[in-house]
């Protein structure tokens, strides 16, 4: 099997000849991989299953000043201290503006052009378009954190405005990305903290789960598979991605839920995508202690399908690269 095979043999739950994996490491961890194998190029040969197509236009991204960047939306991100993300430092929507921001063109067509060459010379691997920071996270960027929040409670007419926005921008940017052969569309949306919604439930359901419902259903209309990044304890709400169409979620982040009970409760009809612990194995564990968490994953996790063996997060810049290397040397010689 190749690594497409597997991820779809994955997917429809069955067991594949490999649990197939995806490795991704922030700036710092990628560094001291490539001082400790002595190959600046090391991530190209890590055989990952997935390829994962972006949608944003070209040249979305702007120095504008020494690390301030902008994003295609005129959000401005502080990058000298987080230099893969970095942290919003301005504000451009507010409850009496909503209505004048003007969104970026979903049509441009650079945002799809490089597709087929992708496509083309990745065919042994499983193909996804995406859009990160896709419904609450672009609102947060644009408004503010506690705008959004306080909204909720006490100005839901700017935030059910303001989501409707955001959701139809989004819904443009679907329809033409699945026009192309991808075999899913993934979301990236941060509903989590590392103790339960940062919302709470009962606000999750009247402002995110509609619109999301209605993204994930127009994904699952087109023949793709709907995938969501979204860190922190979110397992109670699994029962309602389920039902809206969900087919894999991420990152499956073991410091914050107990990965095998979510498999014993929800594997026969949810795939799990992560699971590898970013916050203490990797950067604190002995290599021992990694090699029987992968170990461990693979045989209970991995077991019948619905497993894709990852980090629970892009590896940050404190993992040990000894226990990297133990990792891939785990996945590698499955």
């Amino acid at each position: 099997m190749n690594n497409k095979e597997r991820v779809l043999a994955s997917l429809r739950h069955q067991q594949p000849d490999k649990t197939p994996y995806n490795i991704s490491l922030t700036q710092k961890a990628h560094q001291k991989m490539a001082e400790y194998c002595g190959d600046p190029d090391f991530e190209k040969k890590l055989n990952n299953c997935f390829l994962i197509m972006g949608t944003a236009p070209r040249d979305a991204w702007r120095e504008t000043a020494p690390d301030i960047w902008s994003d295609e939306f005129g959000v401005q991100w502080n990058r000298s201290v987080d230099k893969d993300i970095g942290v919003v430092c301005n504000c451009l929507v507010t409850p009496e503006t909503v209505d004048d921001y003007c969104f970026p063109d979903p049509t441009d067509t650079s945002r799809y052009d490089t597709f087929p060459e992708q496509i083309a010379t990745h065919k042994d691997q499983f193909v996804m378009a995406d859009i990160g920071f896709s419904l609450f996270e672009r609102a947060w960027t644009l408004a503010g954190m506690e705008t959004i929040l306080m909204g909720m409670a006490a100005n839901p007419e700017f935030v059910h405005r303001f989501l409707d926005r955001i959701m139809d921008h989004n819904l443009q940017i679907i329809e033409r990305a699945c026009a192309y052969p991808i075999d899913a569309f993934r979301f990236g949306d941060d509903w989590g903290q590392q103790t339960g919604l940062i919302m709470g439930p009962r606000l999750w359901r009247e402002f995110i789960k509609p619109r999301i419902k209605q993204m994930y259903q127009l994904v699952k209309s087109k023949g793709k598979r709907v995938v969501i990044h979204s860190c922190g304890k979110v397992d109670e709400i699994f029962p309602d991605l389920i039902e809206i169409g969900l087919d894999v979620f991420n990152p499956f982040q073991p410091e914050v839920m107990d990965v095998y009970e979510m498999k014993s409760k929800y594997g026969d009809r949810l795939s799990f995508y992560g699971g590898i612990s970013t916050q203490k194995t990797l950067p604190f564990g002995t290599v021992q202690q990694v090699r029987d968490e992968v170990r461990l994953l693979l045989d209970k996790v991995g077991k019948n399908g619905g497993y894709i063996a990852a980090p629970a997060h892009d590896i940050p810049g404190d993992a040990k690269p000894e226990n990297i290397a133990a990792m891939l040397d785990m996945l590698n010689s499955q």
